[in-house]
Parts: C-alpha cells; sequence; structure tokens
C-alpha cells in the first residue's frame, strides 16, 4: 500500500530527539497509517538539548498535533511536559510516548521496557531467571531494567558513566525489587548483557563494556539502533556470542504505539 497522502486534515506526530536522524519510527509508523488508512504523518523533530522545553511547548500548543514520541536523551525532561503519567513512566520517572487526551491534557507513557522484553521473546529468549549487566540508567535503561524485573529477571547490575545515575536507578527500582538491583562499576557473570546507553551512534564512541570481559554464551542486546550492525554487536559477534539488535525493540513497540495513539482508519479507502 502507498503512502497516504499529507492534507490539510492530517494529523500530526512528532519524534523528537537530539540527534534525530537515526531514529527508525518514522518508517514503521507511518507504514502502520497507510496500512489501517490513518490521516495521520510522523515526523522527525530535531529537538536541541537546550531548546528541548521551547520545542515540546510548541508542539503541544500547535492544534493538529495529536502525540509525541521521544528519543535520546529527553525521555527524562520529557516527563514534566506531561500532565499524567501512566503507572510505568510514573515509576521508572521516564516517558518515550505523549499523547493529547480529548481534554487537552497530555497523558505520557513508557514502551521501551515492554518493547524490549517482546523483542527478546519473539526471538526466543526468556529473561526469566537471567543474570543481567546494563549499561546505561538513562530513560531507556530506566524502562528496559523494571521491564527484566517485572518479567522475572533474578537480578541486574546496573552501570553508567554517571555514577550518582546509575546509584539512582538501584535505589529507585530496588524499593520495588529488593536485592534484585544493584550499581557496579564492573560487572560480574552474567546471562544477559544490555547496552542502553547512546554509545554506538557514532563510530568513535567507545564501547559501553567490554566483550572480552563477558563469559561465552552470554547474549549481547544493544538499543542502538543505527547502525543496524553497531560497534557492540560486531564486537560481540566476532568472539561468537549470541546478539540482539535494538530494531526488534522498537518493532515490537509500533502495535503498542497504535494503540498508544488510537490510531485508526480515517480516509476512505
Amino acid at each position: 500500500m502507498g503512502a497516504v497522502p499529507v492534507t490539510g486534515r492530517t494529523r500530526v506526530f512528532a519524534v523528537l530527539g537530539d540527534p534525530v536522524a537515526q531514529a527508525k519510527a518514522p518508517a514503521l509508523l507511518n507504514a502502520e497509517f497507510a496500512r489501517v488508512g490513518a490521516d495521520a504523518v510522523l515526523v522527525p523533530v530535531h529537538a536541541p538539548t537546550a531548546r528541548f522545553a521551547e520545542v515540546v511547548t510548541g508542539l503541544q500548543a500547535a492544534g493538529n498535533v495529536d502525540g509525541l514520541l521521544v528519543t535520546v536523551p529527553h525521555k527524562l525532561a520529557v516527563c514534566a511536559h506531561a500532565d499524567e503519567l501512566s503507572a510505568t513512566a510514573a515509576l521508572v520517572g521516564s516517558a518515550n510516548a505523549l499523547r493529547r487526551e480529548p481534554d487537552g491534557r497530555w497523558f505520557a507513557d513508557n514502551f521501551d521496557g515492554i518493547g524490549f522484553v517482546r523483542g527478546l521473546a519473539a526471538r526466543g529468549h526468556s529473561v526469566r531467571g537471567l543474570r543481567v549487566a546494563l549499561a546505561g540508567a538513562g530513560g531507556a535503561g530506566l524502562a528496559v531494567a523494571a521491564a527484566l524485573l517485572a518479567d522475572g529477571a533474578e537480578r541486574i547490575a546496573v552501570r553508567d558513566p554517571d555514577g550518582a545515575r546509575s546509584a539512582a536507578l538501584a535505589r529507585r527500582l530496588g524499593a520495588v525489587w529488593p536485592g534484585r538491583v544493584t550499581d557496579e562499576t564492573a560487572f560480574g557473570p552474567v546471562d544477559l548483557a544490555v547496552n542502553a546507553t547512546p554509545l554506538g551512534l557514532r563510530a568513535s564512541d567507545p564501547p559501553p563494556f567490554a566483550v572480552a570481559d563477558l563469559a561465552p554464551g552470554t547474549l549481547v542486546a544493544d538499543l542502538v539502533m543505527e547502525p543496524h550492525e553497531t560497534p557492540l554487536l560486531r564486537a560481540a559477534a566476532a568472539r561468537g556470542l549470541p546478539i540482539h539488535h535494538g530494531i526488534h525493540m522498537l518493532r515490537c513497540q509500533i502495535g503498542l504505539y497504535a494503540r498508544f495513539f488510537s490510531v485508526r482508519r480515517t480516509r476512505k479507502i
């Protein structure tokens, strides 16, 4: 099915990031809009960190903007622009989707964690009982850690370049899952190692962790989607470790986003 034409009646959604060129959501969600005949379009918006509040406030003021998706590094900051948070967003303190409610209020949710866990399951990986090493305690890391714990991961060790942030994640989630999440400077033996940092978006980025320190059979997952084969995943594959690409998380989020935004047929086909 071809692309749905954009008209003056088209409802607008935006994905915000800094950078945003790597975003895969526009292609996938616009395909879903076209599939169901929705008169809607998702566009990428580069929202520089220093001007993020201005960008969000402006988009929320536009009468034909019905929703926002949020990517790195804005998932924590965007919560301040929501009138109400879902239970998940409130638990982890971050959001990656906001919708305009019929009364004009903005409701925020976070689908990173459930998308990541469903993406693993779709590739045959259960998280129950796993020992997990998580690099990154930002918005995505918080959501992924919570979803892994809720789905039965045995324990999670988290590390972030900002030690205060990893300690805060351990405290926040440790209050819900006592004894199952710790902040670490070095990872011990694990079954699953996850990169939830932006490291890998640029070829010059240092690795989020050393794959040489991982035991044989450790599954290495990267939330970075562009490039598809990140330096971390290439290094892991070269050592014979199983790998899991970032795109699997997003593919499992598309249906969730469509339901969240109440995407439905609005054109005669």
